[in-house]
């Protein structure tokens, strides 16, 4: 059994980060392991006066214990990171537990629609970059992206050939394959286009775009993709599995009128997700 480990936040009650990441990607089949670095008591999508611990301190003393255990890992998964210091203790990790024979698999969340996440700077963001840099996968936005890269963000104003060139800028911060999300370049169809540096390919997939947009579907994708890579899918694979399962999660939410801002129905969906793994 493949074994991964996700380093990110968790909410006690909501859908995203570690609370979406250990169930789907355990439904995958793969064993997940967790380095949770804070615990809030739901996520800050829609809720008030929610609570927040920070766990930057114990990212060490875990990392340390499993260091002389031995314990290894077929992937590394990060998402949301709060705060400097966390880029830099998640930066040893993969020192410590990448390797070659492990995949290390970035999600800089930090931004969308064109605007950083409250309390995140630019400069936060460059730093985001160098921790990619050190990825084999990265899956940001098109928001993401620009604000690692430098450059202005372009809305919905591109073409296949401006993600193209972002797609290759992106391998230039010096991680292997790089993987933008959200990206549609036909109306009513959105996906994701990806750039593979050590074989200098692009591969896409795409399906439907529905009128809505919900509160975890990065989340979601990031874990179905690194879920689908740890079940040998090559890269154009793991990203059908991911839109696809993606776009099920938001029929299934459609269903429930008041569940927008809450996050996806992703449990509906994992029958789907497993059937698209031949299990």
């Amino acid at each position: 059994m493949k074994r991964v480990v996700s380093i990110q936040d968790i909410s006690c009650l909501g859908k995203c980060s570690l609370t979406v990441a250990l169930p789907i990607i355990s439904a995958m089949g793969v064993e997940t392991c967790v380095v949770p670095t804070a615990v809030l008591s739901t996520h800050t999508g829609g809720f008030k006066g929610f609570t927040f611990h920070d766990l930057t301190q114990e990212v060490t003393p875990i990392s340390d214990h499993w260091k002389k255990e031995g314990i290894t890992f077929d992937a590394i998964y990060t998402g949301y990171l709060g705060s400097f210091e966390q880029i830099e203790l998640v930066g040893k990790f993969f020192d410590d537990f990448g390797g070659e024979n492990t995949l290390v698999y970035v999600d800089p969340a930090m931004a969308d629609h064109g605007v950083l996440y409250p309390g995140f700077t630019p400069e936060f963001a460059k730093e985001m970059g160098k921790l990619c840099g050190k990825a084999d996968v990265i899956v940001p936005n098109i928001t993401e992206a620009s604000f690692m890269l430098g450059v202005d963000y372009v809305g919905d104003d591109y073409d296949e050939a401006y993600i193209k060139k972002m797609l290759k800028d992106l391998t230039g911060l010096g991680c292997k394959t790089a993987v933008l999300t959200g990206i549609s370049f036909e109306e009513g169809k959105i996906g994701a286009m990806a750039y593979d540096s050590v074989t200098d390919t692009y591969s896409s997939y795409f399906n439907e775009k529905l009128p809505i947009q919900y509160h975890g579907t990065g989340d979601v994708f990031a874990s179905a993709c690194v879920g689908a890579l740890m079940n040998g899918k090559d890269l154009t694979g793991a990203l059908k599995v991911a839109v696809d399962y993606t776009l099920e999660c938001m029929k299934e939410t459609a269903k429930d009128p008041d569940a927008r801002w809450y996050g996806v129905n992703f449990e509906a969906a994992i029958p789907m997700l497993v059937h698209s793994l031949g299990r």
